[in-house]
């Protein structure tokens, strides 16, 4: 009787009494606050700042990138932008040199038009420039496609500096080639008078040959100066936006005094030789002759729409190649089928300042009216338009994944296009650009989808 009294009077709790679990209580609900608290205002990875934004929707928190403040979330996004920069000019100059044997050495010497000599002297050493470009951008892509097989959608263990200092055995190339420049186009330039089949070669080649964009052989001749003398500025791009304490920083700092400094002993040799003509006037020349074909463009397409100065704005400008399809099915035959011409593309945009009184720069208001304006390369000393601008209130932008490579502009009732650039990134970030203004005109695109015919299925286009 007295073992089932006791059993009766157990406790069945934890025999803490109802004060103490109540503060218990109270105290692990502050600590949960207080973790809660430092969620929300916890450093940023990169910077050890605290200003990370108070995120209140729980999704909105898991899907914004973690423990990033404002400025290094943008400083990533930039430093991943001048590192995808850096190797996909890299492939354009490598296309440049395959460009330059394929389309031209190759075809020279086996129709016998100039002797081996004298492709040596026109060529230099453009074999060794193709082979380090190979290594370099093979290492270059295995290091991008590591980053994202990771995870490392920023591309933050990528590591420019430290492939580049692994190939700084490029730069003797590069001078070899820069050193013989000269003599390289004097020699052209004598052999094109006296041979007239090599003339007739490099003029068909040049009108004729859609690989070569219409460039001729000494625009590509041109490219192993121009790129070694870019290094310097795509380098400085991405350690502006790499902090400090990244382990490619030194690296980075170390490939630009490097490739600088051959850059000065070149110019020295260059000198010393009795040149005229320099690493660093060709930089400058280059820049301004850019700046006032840019300038003189830029003109021509203000006089063509008749818009206001302070109202217009360049988006993008550049070369691109044109085509128009004669029927209507490039997307089915695909762009191989296509001839294509080379043209000059700027994309102006008319828009309604807000502020027309304050000092700094206005905001921009609503677009009001977009356009592209398409101007042939310079004839005879001025630009010429290929046709009046087209109004992309009035057109329908698209792509298909068989050709992505290309673009379609369709001009409703009118005519169509098919654009691309000889980068593919390059192609892609056009069409975005131009999809974007053409979408914001035009209230039946808002209604249709920007689709030109209501009864088009709309699962069957490309988003």
């Amino acid at each position: 009787a007295t073992r089932t009294k006791s059993a009766d009077v157990e406790r069945a709790d934890s025999g803490i009494g109802q004060m103490p679990a109540r503060k218990w209580r109270n105290r692990a609900s502050e600590t949960l606050s207080s973790l809660q608290a430092w969620e929300a205002h916890r450093p940023c990875t990169d910077c050890g700042e605290r200003d990370l934004p108070v995120e209140t929707d729980v999704q909105n928190c898991n899907q914004r990138r973690a423990d990033l403040c404002e400025k290094c979330h943008k400083r990533r996004t930039e430093r991943k932008e001048s590192v995808l920069e850096f190797v996909n000019t890299e492939a354009s100059y490598g296309e440049d040199l395959r460009i330059i044997k394929e389309e031209f050495y190759l075809p020279m010497q086996a129709a016998g038009l100039l002797s081996q000599e004298q492709l040596q002297g026109i060529f230099s050493n453009i074999q060794e420039l193709i082979d380090l470009n190979e290594s370099f951008l093979e290492i270059l892509q295995e290091e991008i496609d590591q980053a994202f097989d990771q995870g490392d959608d920023d591309l933050m263990t990528v590591c420019i500096g430290e492939v580049f200092l692994e190939f700084v055995n490029m730069l003797p190339a590069f001078q070899t080639y820069c050193l013989q420049q000269s003599s390289s186009v004097n020699m052209l330039n004598a052999l094109e008078k006296e041979k007239e089949l090599l003339r007739i070669f490099l003029n068909v080649s040049q009108n004729d040959n859609t690989a070569l964009r219409r460039m001729n052989l000494r625009s590509f001749l041109m490219a192993p100066l121009q790129r070694v003398t870019k290094y310097p500025l795509l380098l400085s791009r991405i350690i502006k936006a790499t902090t400090e304490y990244h382990p490619d920083h030194g690296s980075l700092r170390e490939a630009k005094s490097r490739i600088e400094s051959h850059l000065e002993h070149i110019n020295m040799k260059t000198k010393q030789e009795g040149n005229t003509w320099t690493l660093r006037s060709f930089r400058q020349d280059s820049k301004k002759k850019r700046e006032v074909i840019n300038i003189e463009m830029r003109e021509t397409a203000l006089k063509t729409v008749g818009w206001l100065r302070e109202e217009t704005r360049f988006v993008m400008e550049g070369s691109l190649q044109l085509a128009q399809p004669p029927d209507g099915q490039w997307v089915k035959k695909g762009s191989k089928t296509l001839k294509f011409q080379n043209m000059q593309v700027l994309l102006l945009v008319n828009m309604k300042r807000v502020s027309e009184s304050s000092l700094e720069s206005a905001e921009p208001g609503p677009v009001k009216d977009a356009v592209l304006v398409l101007i042939r390369d310079k004839n005879n000393g001025k630009f010429h338009l290929l046709r009046e601008p087209l109004r992309l209130s009035n057109c329908i932008v698209s792509t298909d994944p068989d050709c992505d490579d290309t673009f379609e502009l369709i001009e409703i009732r009118r005519e169509a296009f098919v654009f691309r650039d000889s980068d593919r990134a390059r192609t892609h970030h056009w069409f975005r650009q131009i999809r974007r203004y053409s979408r914001e005109l035009g209230s039946w695109k808002k209604r249709r989808n920007a689709l030109p015919n209501i009864m088009i299925s709309t699962p069957h286009t490309r988003p």
